[in-house]
């Protein structure tokens, strides 16, 4: 996922995994006439309900009460376990122009009828943050399993928060710019209305189904477990995700949604589980007004249309009913922990420091800027050197000069001096590599082009003229006299898993997967994309690369969002495990990668199940030693479970239950118990 960064009020896309598409999950998103809405996250009931991206007025099969004016969540919602997923392939052709409706403020004793565009299904009813219990008998994983059934404790924390740390004292002028903007926005949207949206930005498309956002999830502790978890899990497993917490009211890209981080603490052989927002300054502010106000940077930012989009949040901002100045990222991408902070991140801000709790909640201590010493953006991928503890990162603008720039952390938190990196053009990083001795930077074909926007066309652009190339810069540089420039024709990696140096040729290794059409997360294309685990060879004396499928033609697949073991990262690795993105852009399982041999073993989460990025947690000295932590979603069920699988033979090793339904997201990492002990 990443976003641009234009300027302090203006940023541009969250470019984020290589799925791109709507989740399907035990919540899914309905438009109507007013802006409020509520999410549906809990365990199953035969409570029918409609699930529906946009609703209408009209005489209905099943009718939903709206909520009232002062909730600002989405329409509670469910699908049957007979019905099959919403969500379609991103191939298919998207629906008749979307009518997107201003917010309105409408009497909470109206009740509105309407039709479900999808099918009904059976969902949970909503959760109510009242305590209960309840008892789940799971079905073993395999005969000479033991089941381990645990009683859910719920909290009575609610699950949202609802404070207003921006309180609204306007005066009369505010007020009446107010008003006058919000005139300026509902004919803005009624023009929208009238043109169809590419899939890339139909929230239709990109939250649908378990890609759709859910409510916050105070901690649930000793839930189900159907297996045994391994004694070395102990610790707490965090994954990032997109989850807007406001209804679409233009273009919406999957990459846009507010960031939530997904938390299962282990503990003494007991699993817990949690889910919050990360507080930004940007979700705060629309928190206070009730409705989402700054742009949305691949949604809604094309054309004339998002020119104008971008001049009314300015306008807001010259009234001061917003501002932009401290930060306008969701901190939905990536996560690291470094130096006793656990750092949410996106391309287009700074970190902002997420805290676990004892009981395995989650909190937001607040934008990070490392104690005063970092001023600008930094990529939701650093990089963080496994055996001297430093964290590597870069930090790019689309606007203005330096484009680029690498810094780096020593272990303690100390920045060093940018490296400016010279580029002719801005170019999406999403992402980069480090060995040993070097960082490797891809320079490749898909730029931000902001006057492509006054033509009517989109800021992401891919330049078929220009040539991938990758830079190779020495860690402790001061400067980038001395980087050398490799060309990588017709290449491009928007995740890069490992590189490491090959002395004995003098090549640096890099391991990648090669998108095609690169643009294609972005910009709708009728090419099927595809994504290639390759090897890139780097020759430092000829100055040449070569670039070969690791896989055999016969056994490709779609890889896409994973990892090496990364107490190796920038080292020589033999297995790489990714996500087998099939059928695009939803996950069915995970493949463990031999990067030398090309030989795939797969693992398949089953049947009408799906996952995300599989995360690899080592266990022991030797490589290939550790387990796999994934996401599931159940899309039959409607029901998700985080499963653990022995890296070494792929067998379930344990199955946690989980109180509600976790969204498709994006990217994880995992924090030891000795480590959270030390948390900052």
């Amino acid at each position: 996922m990443s976003h641009f960064n234009l300027h302090p009020l203006l940023p541009l896309p969250t470019i984020y995994t290589p799925y791109l598409t709507p989740h399907s999950s035990q919540l899914t998103p309905s438009h109507t006439s007013s802006s409020n809405f509520q999410f549906s996250n809990t365990q199953n009931t035969n409570t029918p309900i409609l699930t529906s991206f946009y609703l209408k007025n009209t005489t209905p099969t099943n009718s939903i009460t709206m909520p009232s004016p002062a909730s600002n969540t989405w329409i509670n919602t469910t699908l049957p376990s007979s019905c099959s997923s919403p969500f379609k392939d991103l191939a298919s052709t998207s629906s008749s122009p979307t009518t997107l409706l201003p917010f309105k403020k409408r009497s909470s004793s109206n009740t509105n009828t309407i039709t479900c565009s999808l099918q009904t299904l059976h969902y949970p009813k909503q959760y109510q943050p009242t305590s209960t219990s309840t008892t789940t008998t799971p079905t073993p994983i395999k005969p000479t399993t033991t089941t381990t059934t645990t009683t859910p404790h719920r909290e009575t924390k609610p699950l949202s928060d609802t404070k207003q740390p921006f309180p609204q004292k306007w005066n009369f002028l505010q007020k009446a710019a107010a008003t006058g903007l919000d005139m300026v926005e509902t004919a803005l949207v009624s023009h929208e209305s009238k043109h169809p949206l590419p899939k890339t930005a139909d929230p239709k498309v990109q939250i649908a189904g378990n890609f759709a956002p859910v409510p916050e999830h105070a901690a649930d502790q000793a839930l189900p477990v159907v297996g045994k978890i391994p004694k070395c899990i102990d610790g707490v497993y965090v994954r990032n995700g997109a989850n807007p917490l406001y209804e679409p009211v233009a273009g919406h890209h999957f990459f846009d949604g507010d960031g939530m981080v997904h938390a299962v603490k282990f503990t003494n052989g007991a699993a817990s589980y949690a889910c919050r927002f990360t507080e930004t300054q940007r979700l705060a502010q629309e928190k206070s007004l009730g409705r989402p106000v700054f742009p949305k940077a691949i949604g809604e930012l094309h054309g004339h249309s998002g020119i104008a989009r971008l001049l009314l949040f300015y306008a807001r901002s010259l009234f001061q009913l917003v501002d932009g100045s401290h930060g306008m990222g969701v901190a939905n991408a990536g996560l690291v922990y470094f130096n006793n902070h656990l750092l949410a991140m996106s391309e287009d801000d700074l970190p902002y420091h997420v805290r676990i709790t004892s009981n395995g909640d989650l909190t937001t201590v607040g934008r990070y800027d490392f104690n005063g010493q970092l001023n600008s953006t930094m990529i939701a991928h650093p990089k963080l050197d496994p055996v001297n503890g430093d964290l590597h990162a870069l930090s790019y603008d689309v606007v203005q000069k330096p484009y680029l720039k690498y810094f780096r952390f020593s272990a303690d938190g100390v920045k060093s001096p940018d490296v400016e990196i010279p580029l002719k053009e801005p170019t999406m990083m999403h992402d980069f590599a480090i060995t040993e001795n070097f960082v490797v930077v891809p320079d490749q074909q898909v730029v931000f082009k902001l006057t492509e926007m006054i033509t009517g066309g989109s800021p992401v652009v891919y330049d078929k003229n220009k040539t991938s190339r990758f830079g190779i810069l020495d860690k402790n540089a001061k400067d980038a006299n001395a980087m050398r420039w490799i060309d990588a024709p017709e290449c491009f990696c928007f995740h890069l898993w490992n590189a490491w140096e090959e002395p004995e040729t003098d090549e640096i290794v890099v391991i990648g997967s090669c998108m095609t059409p690169a643009d294609s997360i972005f910009n709708e294309c009728d090419e099927s994309l595809k994504s290639v685990l390759s090897e890139i060879r780097l020759n430092l004396r000829t100055g040449k690369s070569t670039r070969r499928p690791i896989i055999s033609d016969a056994e490709q697949v779609n890889l896409e969002a994973g990892m090496v073991n990364r107490n190796k990262l920038g080292r020589k690795t033999q297995f790489a495990y990714l996500a087998l993105a099939e059928p695009w852009p939803k996950v069915s399982g995970f493949a463990k990668v031999d990067l030398f041999s090309g030989e795939v073993q797969k693992y398949m989460y089953g049947e009408e199940k799906f996952g995300g990025e599989p995360l690899f947690l080592p266990n022991g000295e030797e490589e290939g030693d550790g387990y796999i932590l994934a996401f599931v979603h159940d899309e039959k069920e409607w029901k998700s479970e985080l499963q653990i699988v022995n890296a070494q033979n792929l067998k379930l090793e344990a199955s946690i239950k989980l109180p509600s339904r976790v969204p498709y997201g994006f990217h994880g990492t995992f924090i030891h118990s000795k480590d959270l002990r030390k948390q900052a």
